[in-house]
């Protein structure tokens, strides 16, 4: 029989991770050791206090460590779990894509608005969040995401056929393999001065893809050129959503009228911070 003093158990563990992630700094150690054990024991909140001197081995105790001492290194959780909810749909994360934000759930859902039975087109899809919430829950006619790394076109493969939607993946540079008419184009787009990403918390500049943050030197590189070229790929009336940074609504109007766009109009999120931009052409 083991020694009570030399039990390892749940509630073990998670003090221990609380403890690793709180000493090295990590803002959120409670939840992030939390979600930790939820993922690597499968353990509910309620299972948890009910069972929390539940005994787990010490290898298990080992690999629960090492996911914490991961995260206290500053990797970001949904890389440790593979995992991101967004719009209520989970979808897989990794290195080499970016990790889907609840702020971006404000573009899909004005998308949705008027999604029903459109042709739409994502650039920029990364791990394809966008275009593959807009299939399952708007009821789409056609559906296209386009991305220049091949590795965030594999991890958008595997969520689309996880969660059994048609959407086509191309591979190119914003329009570089698109071809035929769209009724909306959705995008967002890398749109962070090169210069401030330095200044991003740990986890992002030193993890999530460069090319993915970087909107070149203002930050608005990638809207010039979806805003000069978008019209061509646009049926008439068409409407353009972009995802913009809070700061950004007053240049995206005018880059947007200056490009032939009409009923520009800036949307702010539940923050009441810029989040979208929308015209139509």
């Amino acid at each position: 029989m083991n020694d009570k003093k030399n039990k390892i158990t749940l509630a073990t563990a998670l003090a221990k991770g609380v403890k690793t992630l709180e000493e090295e700094g990590i803002k959120e150690a409670k939840l992030d050791a939390w979600y930790l054990m939820e993922y690597y024991f499968n353990v509910t909140r309620a299972e948890f206090f009910l069972h929390s001197d539940r005994e787990i081995t010490s290898l298990q105790m080992d690999e629960y460590t090492a996911l914490t001492q991961k995260r206290a290194d500053n990797v970001p959780l949904q890389y440790i779990t593979g995992e991101q909810e967004f719009m209520g749909l989970k979808f897989k994360v990794g290195p080499g894509v970016l990790i889907p934000r609840q702020d971006t759930e404000i573009l899909v859902e004005e998308v949705l608005k008027v999604a029903k039975d459109k042709e739409i087109l994502d650039l920029c899809t990364g791990s394809g969040c966008i275009i593959t919430s807009l299939s399952k829950l708007g009821r789409l006619k056609r559906a296209v995401g386009t991305d220049i790394s091949k590795k965030a076109l594999e991890i958008a493969k595997e969520n689309i056929k996880s969660h059994q939607v048609d959407v086509t993946l191309l591979h190119g540079d914003l329009f570089e393999s698109v071809t035929g008419k769209f009724d909306i184009i959705v995008s967002n787009p890398p749109y962070i001065p090169t210069a401030d990403i330095n200044g991003l918390m740990v986890e992002v500049k030193e993890h999530e893809p460069f090319i993915a943050l970087d909107g070149k030197e203002d930050g608005l590189h990638f809207y010039r050129r979806i805003a000069a070229e978008a019209g061509k790929y646009l049926n008439p009336g068409g409407m353009l959503f972009l995802e913009i940074g809070y700061d950004q609504g007053p240049d995206l109007v005018q880059l947007l009228k200056k490009s032939g766009y009409y009923d520009v109009e800036i949307i702010k999120d539940l923050a009441g911070l810029n989040r979208v931009a929308y015209g139509r052409i």
